[in-house]
């Protein structure tokens, strides 16, 4: 009986499991279930397309590459990471991470099937760490743009020529009678249309702060003369 074969997949489990859980925690799009499957069947291919070389070849007469099966898993497993990667209606897409965490998962188990046990274990961790840590760390410490998250404004206005003071104000660039809550926010994206003779439609990303709650967006706009509705999404 080959141990070393169980200790493998038992590790290649283990790691699965840590991706696995980093996704669900943040309620993403990819379960522990599909990483551990993931990580464990590509330690399986890569232990088989290893052994098999030994077990099969003949000396002198067959020429095998011993991660040949290895080598298919990387673009094989593309098509579950397309799977996840999602677009929105209004052009957003979502799922890049958990789609590279899953093609990463992968490649945990080629290298725990390679052998490869503390490489695995360590690659395990930098990812964890990038996914989690990094990217706070870079937001603290960076310019104040990479601290900034996309938001969806519709905005149902009056027909009238204030468009443009109404850009100012969510931009924080005109002063006017409403308490203003000192947080930058840049406009990314503007598209105006006339929904009919007395009202306008303003569709807005606006790239505000992390730490300002969609709320508080809401009712800044909403207060502001002339609009009539206003819709805001967290993107």
């Amino acid at each position: 009986m080959n141990f070393e074969l169980y200790i493998k997949l038992t590790f290649a489990l283990f790691l699965g499991l840590l991706i696995g859980i980093d996704r669900q925690l943040k309620h993403k799009r990819l379960d522990i279930n599909t990483t551990m499957v993931i990580c464990v069947a590509s330690c399986l291919i890569t232990v088989i397309s290893i052994e098999s070389v030994t077990k099969f070849a003949v000396l002198g007469l067959t020429n095998r590459d011993p991660m040949r099966l290895a080598a298919q898993i990387v673009s094989g497993v593309g098509f579950l990471g397309a799977g996840i990667i999602l677009r929105r209606n209004n052009d957003v897409i979502s799922g890049l991470t958990s789609a590279a965490m899953i093609w990463a998962a992968s490649g945990l188990g080629i290298a725990v099937g390679a052998g490869f046990y503390l490489e695995a274990l360590y690659v395990a961790g930098l990812l964890l760490l990038a996914v989690n840590v990094l990217p706070h760390a870079i937001k603290r410490l960076g310019p104040v743009k990479l601290s900034q998250r996309d938001v969806s404004v519709k905005i149902v206005m009056e027909a009238n020529y204030k468009l443009t003071d109404l850009i100012k104000t969510i931009e924080g660039k005109e002063q006017t009678g409403i308490e203003h809550n000192q947080k930058v926010m840049d406009i990314r994206h503007l598209k105006i249309k006339d929904l009919d003779s007395s009202f306008q439609q303003v569709e807005l990303i606006l790239a505000a702060p992390e730490k300002q709650f969609t709320s508080e967006i809401y009712y800044f706009i909403k207060r502001i003369d002339h609009v009539v509705s206003v819709e805001v999404e967290h993107l």
